[in-house]
């Protein structure tokens, strides 16, 4: 009996072969946004000691540091009024000399349905706490047509409430594969906002207004809850790197009782 191939995603050779610094657009960085940022870093240093030329990111978050964000998030007394993505960047620029950019905008399109400059990146991760910044992200991305050598690829998606959440890895179009005999690959994964629409427009309603201290943040989102999604999905996106493949597109999360769940490509 003949047996039957595993699904994998070959990852695209942009990312494994770049000529340059891979770019990479972060979304959001608040209790997520600024632990996956922390996990870049680590992932540029890797990269460039193994002879990649690293990563080149972009955090994108008009929010403005306040007492609620301490403990929780990245944010220390004396950046308290601060733009979260100037803190986050100017702080890993100094630890790592590294040339990373901020941006004080939202990553969204104006009334008259323009996008900010610099939006164009092979990567996307998105660390948003609304649903329709999700839905505003995919229509963007779907709209990019762009064909630089910093091509849109890959969106990645985080995502959590109180003591659950979920990464998902997409393709932002139909990547080529190479030929396997022992696997068959996977050119395309969906964006999470087409595979999950009915989720998503459910849980529209889910209370989304700032939290005025870190007690009141805390009965909304679990203290590790983000710096559990932080590591795991960072995790994939290394595995894409090194490995070259994957035969997961994602995993749900559970910390409350320990529970991590898969998602096959």
């Amino acid at each position: 009996m003949k047996a039957e191939k595993t699904r994998v995603h070959f990852t695209h050779q942009s990312l494994i072969n770049p000529y340059n610094p891979v770019s990479v657009n972060l979304i959001g960085a608040g209790g997520t946004g600024s632990k996956v940022l922390t996990a870049l870093l680590e992932m540029n240093h890797s990269l460039i000691a193994l002879g990649h030329p690293g990563l080149q990111v972009r955090l994108w978050d008009d929010d403005i540091i306040s007492e609620a964000n301490l403990g929780r998030q990245r944010f220390a007394a004396c950046e308290v009024g601060m733009f979260k993505s100037v803190a986050l960047i100017n702080r890993i620029n100094r630890f790592a000399g590294t040339a990373w950019k901020a941006e004080t905008v939202k990553f969204e399109r104006d009334k008259n349905q323009r996008l900010p400059e610099n939006t164009d990146a092979t990567l996307y991760l998105s660390c948003v706490d609304s649903v329709a910044a999700r839905f505003e992200i995919a229509a963007i991305l779907k709209g990019n047509t762009a064909r630089s050598y910093n091509q849109p690829l890959y969106w990645m998606d985080f995502g959590n409430s109180h003591k659950t959440g979920q990464v998902i890895l997409s393709t932002i179009g139909k990547l080529q594969q190479p030929d396997s005999k022992k696997h068959e690959p996977v050119r395309y994964l969906p964006f999470v906002t087409d595979e999950f629409r009915d989720v998503l427009q459910q849980s529209e309603t889910n209370d989304d207004t700032p939290s005025c201290s870190l007690a009141e943040a805390l009965l909304k989102q679990d203290l590790y809850i983000n710096a559990a999604l932080a590591q795991l999905g960072c995790s994939l996106l290394w595995n894409l790197f090194r490995e070259g493949m994957t035969p997961y597109r994602g995993f749900f999360l559970n910390i409350a009782d320990f529970r991590t769940q898969p998602l096959q490509v």
